[in-house]
């Protein structure tokens, strides 16, 4: 029930018709909550609060899924690559455990979140998690107090974190009919006014597009990414199989399962290397495999994406992930690099600490 309203959402996100129209009043009292919060930031009540390191906040304007974290898991390895000291902060949203805490490798999913996990299994990067995004930022300046960069996986609209940089992201649905919550996919109005006591201005964003095509949209420099899936499936021991030799004479017949924003794209992007699906199934986003039942599922092998196996692996432990693998184009790491380095040249001292109260 959750999945199909989700689904006729996604629908009605793209057009102006009869659904959209009848939540329209709907998002004008969201628009107008929106908008009084983000005016009292503006006035500091409450204020923005900094740490001392260059933040940069990944996130996005559109509901669902746009490719926030392989964006943040990019942008980390980028960023060590050029000798830069880099921790990840982020709520973990879909997580039992309510408390600020590190992400380790062992760590349970249902504990720091499934995005954090991945992030810090990709990257080996500190990670810590919270709800109050500042509040992890600190206990990981707190732990590891030599940290250049934070960057912070999500949360473009919470406020509480000052950032130095932002990073939207986007893919091929734009800002879809244009229209808030719940009438349209947007959480705030695009272009938008931003929040400049919480470090918002047009001068401090990138604008990105995971489609790899234009999107509509406008503000902030425009850069694009190219998405593909790997040519391997990987099991929970780290052992690989080529995509293309699960569909060999012998073998069960696959079935793909997702619990992210948009399922289906994981599906056809599997179908695009020639795969073979004998079945799909489509599930919430952060979706917990501890209320699956694996007896419906079958003699079949299973095929998950990165994010959902450490949990699916808990209860189906035959089951192959397919990493996403996301290419962003140079440009944009120039720009990331000129930000940091402009910041770097007006502070006196060797750390990127920002000259505002950091």
């Amino acid at each position: 029930m959750r999945h199909a309203l989700a689904s006729a959402l996604l629908r009605a996100w793209t057009g102006k018709g009869p659904l959209a129209c009848a939540l329209f009043p709907v998002a004008a009292v969201y628009g107008a909550l929106a908008a009084l919060r983000r005016q009292c930031f503006r006035w500091r009540l409450p204020p923005s609060q900094h740490v001392n390191a260059f933040v940069i906040v990944v996130g996005n304007v559109v509901a669902g899924g746009a490719g926030k974290t392989p964006t943040v898991i990019s942008m980390v390895r980028h960023l060590q690559a050029q000798g830069l000291r880099v921790g990840v902060v982020s709520r973990g949203f879909g997580r039992d455990a309510q408390a600020c805490q590190a992400v380790g490798e062992s760590s349970a999913a249902q504990d720091v979140g499934d995005e954090p996990l991945l992030i810090a299994r990709a990257t080996g990067a500190p990670v810590f998690v919270a709800r109050d995004r500042h509040q992890a930022a600190s206990a990981l300046m707190a732990q590891h107090p030599q940290t250049d960069v934070i960057v912070c996986d999500d949360g473009l609209q919470h406020y509480r974190l000052f950032r130095d940089l932002e990073v939207c992201v986007f893919d091929d649905r734009g800002c879809g009919n244009g229209w808030l919550l719940p009438a349209g996919p947007l959480r705030e109005p695009w272009p938008r006014r931003g929040v400049a006591a919480a470090g918002q201005s047009a001068a401090r964003l990138l604008v990105l597009n995971t489609s790899g095509a234009d999107a509509d949209v406008s503000g902030g420099g425009q850069f694009s990414a190219q998405r593909a899936l790997a040519a391997v499936a990987q099991d929970r021991h780290g052992a690989t199989t080529p995509l293309r030799e699960l569909n060999a004479p012998g073998r069960l017949p696959v079935q793909a399962v997702a619990g992210i924003a948009r399922p289906e794209l994981f599906f056809n992007m599997l179908r695009q290397t020639g795969l073979v699906l004998a079945h799909t199934q489509a599930l919430p986003d952060h979706f917990d495999f501890r209320q699956a039942n694996p007896a419906t599922w079958g003699a079949v092998q299973l095929l998950c994406t990165e994010k959902d196996a450490p949990k699916l692996w808990q209860v189906a432990p035959s089951a192959l992930s397919v990493a996403l693998e996301q290419t962003i184009e140079p440009a944009f790491f120039a720009a990331l690099d000129q930000h940091i380095a402009a910041h770097r040249a007006a502070q006196p001292a060797s750390r990127l600490s920002s000259g505002h109260g950091h």
